[in-house]
């Protein structure tokens, strides 16, 4: 597919693997990208090197690609604004992002997960600090490396507004990047966030040193019960086998590139969570939202049996092989 560059500007917030990769996946289709990182250090090393080192070494920077941490440079002229931090620091973001945003933005989550307390979802978070910007989610089975290196994916950009999920599925389209749109942003974005917590389950399963049939029983019930979940908020169930869910699903439970898996790996062979994430320069989102996911369960009267037995092991220090045996032993039951 051959696309004309588009004369707009855009603005991706976060500087890390992810929104790196997209700020150099989506360069020949904008006339001027804005990668906007927190820290000014990191910015002023990025924009010299003309590449990320410490979170997607490797791939330099196409010269359109301007890097700063000034909120109002990284917005001047933005139309459609890319917000890729962590979701816990989403909101915070966004609130100093506001003053700066022009008016009719389209913001467009790229975050996964569910914001703790409020139980809210990326976009529901978006809509609420700037209400009025048009919204939208960006959600698929991708690692940054590979986006960037301009292999081959397909993701789903979902949006109440049909036309908002028209135009960034036009804007974002490259030849290796394809777009689905989609007006399921519930789906979309319960199937991104869950997702996470099942790979960790999945990875401490190769800890453990499970073979295949323990890793496709793990996959398949963990599908099962983020498809309840989202069924019960009201999403439709073709979302969850597409894309959003099950693509991102198998992706995230067996890829090498997996942060939430080698979490679970790390578990899996014994070291604590601790001394896990410490060992990481990046964020597995699944760590937290395995909190927020069970308390929606509870919230729901969804019963998610392997998010709660990953909760006992992050949170209450539960031996990996007892949860898996309590997973194992429970009441049978109709699939």
């Amino acid at each position: 597919m051959k696309a004309e560059r588009l004369a707009d500007t855009l603005a991706v917030m976060g500087a890390g693997s992810w929104g790196t990769a997209l700020a150099v996946a989506l360069s020949p289709r904008f006339g001027a990208i804005h990668l906007w990182a927190r820290d000014p250090g990191r910015a002023a090393a990025i924009s010299r090197l003309r590449e990320n080192r410490r979170y997607l070494p490797g791939f330099l920077l196409p010269a359109l690609i301007r890097v700063s941490s000034d909120l109002k440079i990284a917005l001047e002229g933005a139309s459609i604004v890319v917000v890729a931090v962590p979701s816990h620091t989403l909101r915070s973001v966004v609130k100093t992002m506001r003053p700066h945003l022009a008016p009719g933005v389209t913001l467009v989550s790229a975050t996964k997960g569910i914001e703790e307390g409020t139980l809210l979802r990326m976009s529901e978070v978006l809509a609420e600090t700037v209400p009025s910007a048009r919204i939208a989610a960006l959600s698929g089975p991708t690692f940054a490396k590979e986006i960037a290196a301009g292999e081959p994916a397909a993701v789903v950009i979902a949006s109440d507004n049909p036309a908002v999920s028209a135009h960034i599925q036009h804007a974002f389209c490259t030849p290796s990047l394809r777009l689905y749109a989609s007006q399921d942003v519930i789906g979309v974005e319960i199937g991104a966030a869950l997702k996470n917590v099942i790979a960790i389950a999945a990875g401490i399963c190769r800890g453990l040193g499970l073979g295949s049939n323990s890793a496709a029983a793990l996959i398949t019930r963990g599908l099962a019960e983020i498809t309840r979940l989202a069924l019960m908020m009201d999403a439709s169930p073709r979302t969850l086998s597409g894309l959003a869910g099950l693509g991102d699903l198998v992706l995230t439970t067996t890829g090498e590139l997996s942060r939430n898996r080698y979490v679970g790996i790390q578990l899996g062979q014994g070291h604590t969570l601790k001394d896990v994430l410490a060992s990481m320069t990046m964020v597995a989102e699944g760590v937290a939202t395995c909190r927020a996911a069970r308390e929606l369960g509870l919230r729901h009267g969804v019963d998610l049996p392997i998010t709660n037995k990953m909760y006992e092991v992050l949170y209450e220090g539960k031996d990996p092989r007892r949860a898996l045996a309590e997973l194992m032993n429970r009441p049978l039951t109709w699939e």
